[in-house]
């Protein structure tokens, strides 16, 4: 069944995409919770004239995301954790400090925008987090955990 996506979905796609779903998985799931649209004649027509309307605001959202990623691109971040004497962090260390540290540089990036290759990070080191500002703008930041 083709719908037309009403917001974001992760490992589904983003909003106002024409996916291609099971049929239960629609009208179960995604209809019913106003996460998406069926793709009829009509609202396939609609979407066209959204989408040609929004085409200019969303090239210059484009672009302001690529000059925040040039200016991420510079930026490394040192995060400090408190450590035992073997390099291992009390706790670990997660998307809300990275969010954090980049706040304190003046990025304002919410933390669901980052993502960390490694679930959780318990140890002392170097490792690289991505940012995502647009949907098709992607930038990837190193930074380094260092004991406290």
């Amino acid at each position: 069944m083709e719908i037309i996506l009403k917001q974001d979905i992760t490992n589904l796609g983003y909003k106002d995409d024409i996916v291609t779903v099971k049929d239960g998985y629609a009208r179960n799931y995604l209809i019913p919770r106003g996460l998406a649209i069926g793709a009829t004649a009509s609202a396939k027509k609609q979407h066209t004239e959204i989408l040609k309307q929004r085409a200019h605001k969303e090239e210059k959202i484009r672009n302001e995301a690529k000059v925040i990623a040039e200016k991420l691109k510079d930026v490394s971040l040192t995060i400090g954790a408190k450590t035992s004497s073997k390099g291992k962090i009390f706790g670990s260390v997660n998307t809300i400090q990275i969010a954090e540290a980049l706040k304190e540089k003046g990025y304002d990036i919410d933390r669901k925008n980052i993502s960390i290759k490694e679930e959780l990070i318990k140890e002392v080191g170097k490792y690289t987090a991505t940012v995502k500002l647009h949907k098709e703008v992607r930038v990837e930041i190193p930074f380094e955990i260092v004991a406290e």
